[in-house]
Parts: structure tokens; C-alpha cells; sequence
């Protein structure tokens, strides 16, 4: 252990009070907790199942004829549009209310969506929450690396949209697809109780450099755990070729849930045609449904989210993102008393009765809050964040897909 992971495990200790929010567990009722936050309904995710296509500028798209962008989309059977709706702290007009109910007439559901930075949180939530005044069905958060390690931006931010536009209003993520990437991104957050309803993981295989298989089966084994219905969007830029767009609807039927595409102005004529043939599942194949392996010494937002379940069963720890010797005795504690193998590894088994339990919900931005107003030094500042927020990413997979 470092002296600098030693100071800053101190002060967290002292500040413990400030940085949770907790429905205080009864390690009684533990296996009473939910698999799925109540936030998380057929209702909210509705807008997402469906084939779907993203768009950036309409006036891009079909030369910003509303009627040929319904013509298209009937003709490809798709039934939402992402349509973008901000920018950081601006809002689009193109993201209007007759626009949208042109759209609604014509029977397709209509998102906004809007590309995020966390520099002022509270006034990205405010434009987020604008679409849904404008009519929107749904909204997707587009957080990418600007939220690499800032738990207090993500938290801030996803409190006062979901203040603004109720529990229940259907909000996806749609962030990295491969979370093992990005051990200081903040999923347990924008996933976490109270947040979005949906993951939306960029799935852009083919710039990633994967088979379609491969990356669908790493973004579910890395994703699932976190406990939102996964509605992978693909992509129809750079070309992927006829033989992978159509295996990627294929397998989208095996894991039973509709593709949507990155994005309306680069999909071709050809590939708008691929995208309308009839397709079916991919034969003899099972949708993979392991979760990722954590074990003593990994760090990550993965183990954050893994100690915050243990939290809410009972066991005392700090939420560190370290898998620490006290992490690894909870983890044996929790296996010896559900009859698992009490190898104090966290695998499919493991993670499959973990998230039987609520987690806990850690209020990142309160300690911010409290800091602030006593006059904290810089020094303070990463007390807003677990100590493996300052993970740098392993790669950004998703790089280039579009430019804010």
C-alpha cells in the first residue's frame, strides 16, 4: 500500500458519512434486495427495443425531408429515431415540437440525445431535460471520455436530470461498450439506482477490430453485471460490409433485442437495403450470458459496483474500486452463506446472486458539496471519486465514430 493510497484511504474514512446516501442495509433481509431498481420497467425501456437509427443533423439526413426520412425508415422497418437534441450546454432546434410530431403521426417513437462533457453538470441536465418537453419518448446520454474518472460530474449530473424528468422517464447510456477499458468510467453511476434505464454501448465492431460475435459477447460479459437491459447500437459508417450488417441483426434476434445504427447521413443506399432484408437468428447459437471474473487486486468502476452490492448485503467496507483483503473476505463470507464456492472469486455464479440485491447508492457529488463549503483544499478533490477513478483507460475502442 503507497502513502499516497494510504492518505487518501484516510480521509475517506473521516468523510464516510458525506459520501453515501444509503438505504441502510439489514444483513437479515439481504436476499430481499431487487435485480433490477425499480426504475428499470418494460415501460421505460419500450422506446429502445426497436430497430432504430441515429441522427446527428437532419438537414443531413435525406436533405431534411421529413417525409423522405418516414419513407426511409418504413422501408427499413425501423421504429425510433435518435435525433440529436444538444450539445454540453446547448440545446438544437432541430429538436422541436412539430418535428417530433411528424414523426409521432407517421408512428415512430423519437429520442433526443445529447453529447455530454461534465465541465457544468447541472446545466448539461437542464438542455438534456429540454427534449422531453419537446415531446420526446426517450433520451440517451452520450458521455464518453470527458467522464473518465469524474464520478462527481456523472453523479451531479444524472441527480438533477432524473429531478427534472422523473423516475420513470426512459434514459439510456450510451457510453463505452467494453467497460474493462475504462476502469475509471463512471458506469456504476450512470447505471447505478435512480439513473438510466438502459445501456446503450456503442458496439462499433468493425472499428473496434472484432468479429460481430466477439464484440456483442465481450459487451454483454462485461455490461451485464451492471444490471440494465443492453440495446447495442451498430454501425453502418466505414463501410462494414453487407455480410457483417446482416450478421449483426442476426445475432441481435439471439439475444433478443433490435439493432439500432450509427447513423442516418453515412448509411448508404446499399446499406439501407440490408438493413430492410428480412433476417433470422444465427442457427445453433445461445446468447452468451457469463458476467466478467473479478478477483483479489483488480481495480475498477467493476469492483466499485461489486463492493456496493456487498454494502447493501450487510458487509462493512468503504467503496473503493480496490478489490482489497477485506473486499475478498466479504466475497467469501458472502459465497459460504449462499452455498458457493467459497473461493472468494467472483464469477457468473457469484455475480448471479449478488445482483439479486439492491446496491447501495454512493453520493459522489455530496462530498464535492461538503468540501466546497468548508473551503477543502485542491487536495481534497479526489475524495469525489473512488480511489480507482485515476485508472487511465486501456483503449478507446470507439474512437473516431463521431466528432461532438
Amino acid at each position: 500500500m503507497t502513502s499516497t493510497f494510504r492518505r487518501r484511504f484516510g480521509l475517506m474514512l473521516l468523510l464516510l458519512p458525506v459520501l453515501f446516501t444509503l438505504s441502510q442495509p439489514d444483513p437479515g433481509k439481504a436476499n430481499a434486495g431487487l435485480t433490477i431498481p425499480s426504475t428499470t420497467t418494460r415501460a421505460a425501456t419500450a422506446p429502445f427495443n426497436k430497430a432504430a437509427m441515429w441522427i446527428w443533423y437532419i438537414d443531413d439526413s435525406n436533405g431534411g425531408n421529413i417525409g423522405s426520412i418516414i419513407r426511409q425508415a418504413r422501408r427499413a422497418h425501423i421504429g425510433t429515431l435518435y435525433i440529436k437534441s444538444g450539445d454540453g450546454v446547448d440545446a438544437w432546434s432541430q429538436f422541436n415540437r412539430p418535428v417530433v410530431r411528424r414523426f409521432h403521426r407517421a408512428g415512430l417513437k423519437v429520442c433526443g440525445w445529447q453529447y455530454i462533457y461534465g465541465r457544468r453538470p447541472i446545466a448539461e441536465a437542464k438542455i438534456s431535460a429540454v427534449a422531453k418537453r419537446r415531446g420526446a419518448d426517450c433520451f440517451v446520454i452520450d458521455a464518453e471520455s470527458e467522464f473518465e474518472g469524474a464520478y462527481a460530474a456523472a453523479d451531479w449530473y444524472i441527480r438533477s436530470l432524473r429531478q427534472r424528468v422523473g423516475r420513470r422517464f426512459p434514459i439510456g447510456l450510451a457510453g463505452f461498450p467494453y467497460a474493462n477499458y475504462h476502469p475509471g468510467y463512471p458506469y456504476s453511476v450512470f447505471l447505478g439506482p435512480g439513473a438510466a434505464n438502459a445501456n446503450v454501448p456503442q458496439v462499433y465492431w468493425h472499428t473496434i477490430g472484432d468479429s460481430v460475435r466477439t464484440a456483442l459477447e465481450i459487451t454483454w460479459e462485461q455490461n451485464s453485471i451492471y444490471k440494465r437491459p443492453i440495446f447495442p447500437v451498430g454501425q453502418t459508417y466505414e463501410d462494414p460490409g453487407a455480410r457483417e450488417l446482416l450478421a449483426y441483426r442476426r445475432f441481435m434476434l439471439n439475444y433478443g433485442t433490435r439493432p439500432s445504427w450509427w447513423s442516418w447521413q453515412e448509411t448508404s443506399p446499399a446499406e439501407w437495403k440490408i438493413l430492410a432484408r428480412p433476417v433470422s437468428r444465427v442457427s445453433g447459437y445461445r446468447a452468451y450470458s457469463g458476467h466478467v471474473t473479478l478477483e483479489k487486486g483488480d481495480r475498477g468502476d467493476q469492483v466499485l459496483w461489486l463492493q456496493q452490492h456487498l454494502i447493501a448485503a450487510g458487509y462493512s467496507m468503504e467503496p473503493t474500486g480496490i478489490f482489497s483483503r477485506s473486499t475478498y473476505k466479504a466475497v467469501r463470507r458472502f459465497q459460504a452463506r449462499r452455498g458457493l464456492p467459497g473461493d472468494g472469486v467472483v464469477g457468473t455464479r457469484t455475480w448471479n446472486r449478488l445482483m439479486r440485491i439492491r446496491p447501495v447508492r454512493v453520493r459522489w457529488s455530496a462530498a464535492h458539496r461538503r468540501n466546497k463549503a468548508a473551503g477543502a483544499s485542491a487536495s481534497s478533490a479526489p475524495l469525489s471519486a473512488p480511489l480507482s477513478a485515476d485508472l487511465p483507460p486501456v483503449r478507446n475502442e470507439i474512437a473516431g465514430a463521431k466528432h461532438p
